[in-house]
């Protein structure tokens, strides 16, 4: 087991470990006083790996209660949410008992928020299920929904009590939700470290098991440096976005059906590098490729660009954008809105 220790206002530990979901509930034993808890997953980790994280959970002797919504982003909704709050009330969930979000992003985006806001906050656990989750949305505390007017627009700081990642989880993705993962373990290697990037561009996805524990390490080692010093979001920790302007813009372009996130970081990071860092382009468009995601995109430009006004890193008539003009170092640029239509128009 690799252990990574993110201390931030409420500090928990990651566990990274193959077979760590059939342990979960010893790991999970050791964070909380209560026997009681609530996992919130979706319909098809449910037929995965629900029943073992229950029989981890009830040989610790854990009392538990089980909500599954239908998966995929159109879940993480006003609706579905309303749904939980229900279900953590007829569960006789207390603040001393403990949620458990198992799944991806949206299981863990949707679950961390409801745990935010159900009688002000009862602690979570995230056992993330994708790449993607693993590597990013499970860890640093974002908790959203998404609503009409754009993604994550509604949302809360919440840190887990831990995270438990389970490669051999990773084993069951289908390999394009794999590769979207991939998308952002290839954005930490471009912000942050040029070593990783390398280790990924010497890998495709037929073999990127072989890399997986130390690519997932080093991925969220990344962004507890990033959280660490930025917990609420309003400066360093904007450099974890790249990509990610372009990338929302494409999954509202698609009304978020259709259009996977980790593809969007991927086509979003390699749009921005060809128009603005044109030196590194090839590399990062072959790296992506190895990973069959996709690095452009045929809608034009004009219509992306209003999605990226609704961008939650804007600031008054401003926007800020993510570049990498070297391998392994980001950097955070603000300009006027009109003036980064120019760019990314030209």
């Amino acid at each position: 087991m690799r252990k990574i220790s993110i201390n931030t206002s409420h500090p928990y530990d990651v566990l990274i470990q193959r077979g760590g979901l059939a342990k979960c509930g010893e790991y999970i034993s050791e964070v909380t006083g209560s026997r009681r808890a609530a996992i919130i997953t979706d319909d098809v980790v449910e037929k995965l790996h629900l029943q073992t994280a229950l029989d981890s959970m009830k040989a610790a002797g854990f009392e538990c209660s089980v909500f599954v919504f239908p998966n995929g982003e159109q879940s993480k909704c006003l609706e579905t949410l309303g749904r939980i709050y229900d279900f953590l009330c007829e569960s006789n969930i207390t603040r001393s008992d403990i949620i458990v979000a198992l799944g991806g992003g949206v299981v863990g985006d949707i679950t961390g928020f409801a745990a935010a806001t159900y009688l002000r906050g009862v602690e979570f656990i995230q056992i993330p299920t994708t790449l993607l989750s693993q590597v990013d949305s499970s860890v640093g505390g974002k908790t959203a929904i998404d609503i009409a007017g754009g993604k994550n627009l509604v949302g809360s700081f919440k840190q887990p009590a831990l995270v438990i990642c389970d490669s051999d989880i990773l084993k069951t993705l289908k390999p394009e939700t794999l590769a979207e993962g991939m998308g952002e373990c290839i954005k930490y290697g471009m912000i942050r470290d040029e070593k990783l990037f390398e280790l990924m561009e010497s890998h495709c996805l037929e073999n990127v098991d072989g890399i997986m524990d130390e690519m997932v390490y080093k991925c969220v080692d990344i962004k507890r440096q990033v959280v660490e010093n930025d917990e609420f979001d309003k400066g360093e920790r904007m450099i974890l976005n790249f990509g990610h302007t372009i990338g929302h813009a494409l999954e509202g372009w698609h009304n978020y059906k259709d259009y996977a996130h980790g593809a969007g970081v991927a086509a979003g990071m390699c749009i921005i590098t060809d128009r603005l860092a044109p030196q590194l382009s090839e590399r990062l468009k072959k790296c992506c490729e190895a990973y069959k995601l996709p690095t452009g995109t045929d809608i034009p430009m004009s219509e992306l660009l209003p999605f990226c006004s609704k961008d939650k890193k804007n600031e008054a008539k401003n926007i800020n954008y993510i570049i990498c003009n070297e391998i392994g170092r980001g950097e955070i640029v603000k300009v006027p809105f009109d003036e980064f239509c120019r760019l990314m128009e030209g």
